[in-house]
């Protein structure tokens, strides 16, 4: 079969001067992932050139370059102005972070806390300025709730609600279903469903008005099955299918909705060892006999070393969260989905493509692999992998 001669040098020439156009105005983060990205199309022009005719090469390499250009390219931004935000959350980690970032951005930052004299809050007190308003607010108490609605609609009488942060979120057992006292999942779904839904309610008024945003902390575990975490994980992914309703039924209002979805972070909550061993002790000295008879204690020690294990690799740095929910609340065209962490592009990949039980391996062994339950072992004096 005759082959086509692939373009002249003086195509190419043309080829690549649209490139470079489109780099300068895709405005790139120059580093790994642009090399990657320019690797990999180095590969396919290679197979392109073997295996398809010139226009369909042109067509497939024009293609892919766009969309990695698109992928790559910084989005363009709004500008910050007089832009008021508020944040949820605010005592540690990403809130904390967020609140910080913002603020030195030039937003109006209202920042809730559990505790106005946290050591949280007294460093947001500390470093931020007197644009930063501090709330005390407990996700769980309406009271507060509606305090904090009235004190946002009295303060951004001037510039406007512009952006929700649904950040705070709770975790209070790691352990499996029928271990996790029912009390559990009422007070994870309590903070990360009910008291999102609530706060979001009352802020939409501000929001239509705005045409603003609302971005709200998820979870990996909404979305897999990670082991010891149903009580977390549920109110995850309930609370992101009810800002998937909200991103449809307030897209005529102009309103934008995003979540985040982040990998392990080294968050101050995350890794409180000593708040965890507590909750330990606290899951077995509720724990019905006959259920410790059957897991036994050793079934729940090894568990909760592999979580303290799990935790110890976690990231330490919180930037690119923080640069999510920026990007969240200024990009002209934000994502539905932001990302960040380690990994995590492979296990959405492992979770959705491939079979069950590699899947469930694979969350096994990256984060929690169970032991065998006391009662199925025959005379064993520790527990043995599953």
């Amino acid at each position: 079969m005759e082959r086509w001669p692939w373009p002249s040098g003086g195509a190419w020439l043309l080829v690549a001067a649209r490139a470079l156009l489109q780099l300068l105005r895709s405005d790139l983060r120059l580093g790994r992932p642009l090399l990657a990205a320019l690797a990999l199309l180095a590969a396919l022009d290679w197979l392109c050139q073997r295996l398809l005719p010139p226009p369909a090469a042109l067509v497939v390499l024009a293609a892919a370059g766009w969309i990695a250009l698109s992928r790559l390219a910084r989005p363009p931004r709004l500008p910050v102005a007089t832009r008021a935000v508020l944040i949820t959350g605010c005592d540690t980690g990403f809130g904390k972070e967020t609140a910080k970032k913002l603020d030195a951005m030039g937003f109006t930052v209202l920042a809730t806390v559990l505790d106005l004299d946290s050591p949280g809050a007294l460093e947001l007190r500390a470093c931020c300025s007197p644009r930063l308003k501090l709330l005390e607010l407990d996700l769980t108490k309406p009271e507060d709730i509606s305090r904090v609605l009235e004190f946002t609609k009295a303060h951004t009488t001037g510039t406007g609600l512009w952006g929700l942060v649904n950040n705070a979120g709770l975790n209070s057992v790691v352990a499996d279903v029928e271990l996790s006292p029912v009390a559990t999942f009422r007070n994870c779904m309590e903070v990360n469903f009910f008291g999102a839904l609530e706060l979001t309610k009352g802020l939409l008024p501000l929001l239509r008005h705005s045409r603003g945003r609302i971005v709200t902390i998820g979870s990996p575990a909404g979305d897999m099955p990670y082991p010891c975490l149903a009580a977390y994980g549920t109110s995850k992914a309930a609370v992101a299918l009810l800002m998937d309703t909200f991103g449809c039924e307030l897209l005529p209002w102009g309103i934008k909705v995003s979540i985040i979805q982040p990998g392990c972070f080294k968050t101050e909550s995350v890794t409180n060892v000593n708040l965890w061993e507590k909750r330990k002790q606290l899951l077995l000295a509720n724990l019905p006999g006959e259920l410790l008879q059957a897991y036994g204690e050793d079934y729940i020690e090894h568990l909760h070393g592999q979580f303290l294990h799990s935790l110890s690799m976690a990231v330490p740095d919180l930037s690119p969260v923080v640069d999510a929910i920026i990007d969240a609340l200024l990009a002209a065209q934000p994502r539905r989905r932001y990302y960040p962490g380690r990994g995590l592009m492979l296990m959405y990949f492992i979770h959705h493509y491939l079979p069950e039980s590699l899947r469930r391996r694979f969350l096994q062994n990256f984060f929690i692999s169970h032991p065998l339950p006391r009662a199925l072992r025959s005379g064993q004096p520790g527990p043995a992998p599953a």
